[in-house]
């Protein structure tokens, strides 16, 4: 029998937090929730974390910084970032970075629930996953949703 994936949450919005939370804990996932990019770091779940979402834009660390500080400690999770202010230049910057989503604020659920299935069959594909040796599945993500999640609907 499988573990059930721990999915990270870090969102220093209490509503959206908690709304990605709930999200993720009725499709069946563990769930842990953090307010910043600081507390995740200093948390227990590094290892044990399938997959991160994170807000972009949060006072002290940014989704960024946090993505860039988790692959420099060699921790390889995918990562989906989720923001209310989408641009081209952190949208190039988080893919560059290897991450597997890049969602605009609203987002439809399903969105998120598709990024969320393909990064978690990525990190089970070979126990773990790494950007630099699942390069090609991740591109064939980004075409399979061509502009619509990963470079953000404008609604």
């Amino acid at each position: 029998m499988s573990e059930v994936p721990l999915i990270s949450i870090v969102d220093d919005d209490v509503l959206a937090r908690e709304g990605i939370r709930e999200l993720v804990e009725s499709l069946g996932y563990k769930a842990v929730a953090f307010e910043s990019a600081q507390h995740f770091l200093a948390s227990s779940v590094l290892a044990e974390t399938t997959c991160l979402i994170t807000d972009l834009q949060m006072p002290g660390q940014s989704g960024l910084e946090l993505q860039e500080a988790l692959r420099s400690r060699g921790y390889q999770m995918p990562v989906i970032l989720v923001t209310a202010y989408p641009n081209d230049k952190h949208r190039a910057r988080a893919l560059n970075n290897g991450a597997v989503g890049f969602l605009s604020k609203p987002f439809d659920e399903n969105w998120l629930v598709e990024c969320l299935t393909d990064a978690i069959k990525l990190h089970h594909k070979s126990g773990r996953f790494s950007a630099e040796s699942d390069i090609s599945t991740v591109t064939a993500h980004l075409r399979v949703y061509n502009s619509l999640i990963i470079c953000y609907a404008i609604r």
